[in-house]
């Protein structure tokens, strides 16, 4: 008997030739899951994501990193004052918005979703002007962004980890990079990313493809049809650039205080 992991009602609409025709250029060059791990990681970082929400209430600031297509901000349920963002390849992202508004897809209400090109010059200040607030905690979910190299990969969890106040989560899947084949060292793909995660202030764990698909009584692929793909739940350790910047200002004014007082009492 089959049942599907999730309802999006408005997969049909992105699967038009419009759009299609204009985003095959963007994700040609990446490798291309099956259905069958798309449907599973989808359903996964579905639930994981209402999870987080519905445990905490400080969980309103929702970035997603995407293909451009995600139609996570119209199909699941949103807190009253979340504020989504989503990163993705501008192009991609304004045909799929125009075919989705004109399906009668909307956000819910008292909830926002801002646009941020993965093109800009500078993605930490772009999320910044679109009013995100790395003084209240964050969410982050990573699926389908185009990340070519481990470089790039690096590059955002650097703009993650500046921008992510402590204690915030992100998680997310993390595709094959070329460029880690060749290991001369033997070093596992996992142990890099461990690694990766670690150095920009991040406490990883990795899920495995298997133990998901068991909790939904359904077999896996063979490994070769995941693509080298790694599930992750993150959490943030570090201080957010803007949590020290609120510090320092706090320290400044206390030392200023103390020295007024010292004034007054010569």
């Amino acid at each position: 008997c089959f049942y599907p992991l999730f309802i999006d009602p408005y997969a049909a609409v992105l699967l038009s030739l419009d759009v299609a025709d204009q985003t095959s250029e963007s994700l040609v060059s990446h490798l291309m899951p099956s259905a069958e791990h798309y449907r599973l990681t989808t359903r996964y970082l579905d639930d994981t994501l209402q999870h987080l929400i519905s445990r905490s209430d400080n969980f309103r600031q929702i970035v997603l990193l995407t293909d451009g297509m995600d139609t996570r901000p119209y199909r699941l349920s949103w807190p009253k004052m979340s504020i989504m963002y989503d990163v993705s390849p501008g192009r991609i992202f304004s045909t799929a918005a125009q075919q989705l508004r004109g399906a009668g897809a909307k956000i819910p209400r008292n909830c926002v979703l801002f646009h941020t090109p993965l093109e800009s010059p500078d993605l930490q200040e772009g999320l910044c002007k679109n009013g995100f607030n790395g003084n209240r905690p964050s969410l982050w979910v990573l699926q389908g962004l185009p990340l070519p190299s481990s470089s790039s990969f690096k590059s955002l969890l650097l703009v993650i980890s500046n921008l992510a106040m402590k204690g915030g989560i992100f998680i997310g899947e993390v595709p094959h990079f070329p460029d880690w084949t060749a290991a001369a060292d033997m070093v596992s793909e996992q142990d890099r990313l461990e690694n990766l995660f670690f150095t920009q202030g991040f406490r990883v764990s990795f899920v495995l493809y298997e133990n998901v698909a068991k909790d939904f009584g359904l077999d896996l692929a063979p490994q070769r049809e995941q693509c080298g793909r790694v599930l992750f739940v993150a959490e943030q350790l570090r201080f957010s650039d803007a949590q020290m910047e609120s510090f320092w200002t706090h320290f400044e004014r206390t030392e200023e205080d103390a020295d007024e007082e010292g004034f007054e009492e010569l």
